[in-house]
């Protein structure tokens, strides 16, 4: 008899969604490395393309082992469709180019990841694509850009590196009445903390680089939505233009994924603590974290997600200097621009993730000199307040 997890409990998911064992009754998951697939008979290689039967062909196109991956994240998501990208860009991008084509438009949120702004902002207005931006935290603004027709609706929630929230069911409903679909990047809040399917989002898309893997190794992306939008637009897209996942990139997902659920756990319980811990050391000018009382979309935070997440955002005296002197006093924390990780990672977004979107537009998202993000890890707590209080001490 077949199991059927879909009825269990998120973490019980993440272990045992979509596993499909072989005549060999593997314990862990197949990895399928190849690249082709062979056929009983010319008839069945012409039945497979002429889409009568099922049969892998080409793992451009699919993959046993990505289609586990991508099975178990449908699972855990709830979407009926998923597909798996070598990157998050590449899902971002593949999200976007597929439904998108010359004359339509699209409204973001000006709180966008570094190469997702330029996607909106410089990409798209080449293929004859105008691109709106909006604050994503004021609603007023999404009403007016929304006042008019639109095609696509692309944000994300909580906003990197300023932790910005969109209230996902307002623009939701904003958006379908312009005509467009909603696009929403949730890799800060993990499908564990925040499931945009469910508020009313058409389509959301994943880095899998960051907490589905989640011990710095391999790159990953993915696009999850429902099946005719897979099937009929993101399909023809990404089998033609071959943004494919390694499947030794997708086996490392797999068994990261397994531990998802303990690992955002953990890690939110220590990025709430040193949220509350960071708000009283001198030298910090501001903190910013979901669930905090002082954060201004507190009440969005507890409405639309069940945890604040793995990343704390604060503010600095002294600027630039002053950032890179506490940046460059962590013993335990490492400089680094990736997030999502086992090991606890600080940014200095100003001069990497979003230094190519430009001073005024950094000013407008509230990126000074002075903010550092810091991704929080599976460390005692304890110390890696021990090493941020060092650090601090440097100002």
């Amino acid at each position: 008899m077949t199991f059927d997890p879909s009825h269990l409990r998120p973490a019980t998911r993440l272990v045992h969604g979509g596993v499909q064992r072989t005549h060999h009754g593997e314990t862990a998951e197949a990895l399928f490395l190849t690249s082709g697939y062979v056929y009983d008979d010319a008839e069945q290689a012409e039945a497979t393309f002429a889409g009568k039967i099922e049969h892998y062909q080409y793992s451009r196109f699919a993959n046993p082992t990505l289609s586990m991956l991508e099975q178990r994240l449908c699972l855990i998501e709830g979407a009926e469709e998923c597909r798996t990208m070598a990157t998050g860009m590449a899902a971002v991008n593949a999200a976007l180019l597929s439904h998108l084509k010359a004359g339509d438009r699209v409204v973001a949120s000006r709180a966008l990841f570094g190469s997702c702004h330029w996607i909106v902002s410089t990409l798209l207005p080449k293929f004859g694509i105008t691109a709106d931006f909006v604050d994503g935290g004021d609603l007023a603004q999404w009403q007016q850009a929304l006042s008019r027709s639109a095609n696509l609706v692309l944000l994300e929630t909580p906003s990197n590196p300023m932790l910005e929230l969109v209230d996902l069911p307002a623009v939701a409903a904003l958006a379908h009445a312009a005509g467009a679909i909603v696009v929403v990047d949730n890799v800060f809040a993990t499908p564990l903390l925040q499931q945009p399917l469910k508020l009313g989002a058409d389509v959301v898309v994943y880095s899998c680089t960051k907490h589905m893997d989640g011990q710095g190794r391999v790159l990953g992306g993915a696009v999850l939505g429902s099946k005719k939008w897979i099937d009929d637009v993101l399909q023809p897209f990404i089998r033609n233009t071959g943004p494919a996942l390694s499947p030794f990139n997708a086996w490392v997902i797999l068994k990261g994924i397994e531990t998802l659920a303990l690992r955002v756990d953990a890690a939110g319980r220590s990025a709430a603590a040193v949220a509350d811990f960071l708000a009283e050391q001198p030298g910090i000018t501001r903190v910013w974290y979901p669930m905090r009382a002082d954060h201004p979309q507190q009440d969005l935070a507890l409405k639309q997600m069940t945890g604040g997440g793995t990343v704390v955002t604060f503010e600095v005296a002294g600027g630039k200097d002053g950032a890179f002197k506490v940046m460059n006093g962590f013993q335990l924390i490492a400089v680094s621009n990736n997030l999502g990780d086992s090991k606890s990672l600080a940014t200095h977004p100003a001069t990497t993730t979003h230094m190519r979107i430009g001073e005024a537009e950094r000013a407008k998202l509230g990126i000074t000199d002075g903010v550092i993000r810091v991704s929080i890890g599976l460390e005692d707590v304890e110390d890696i307040k021990d090493d941020l209080r060092r650090a601090l001490n440097l100002l």
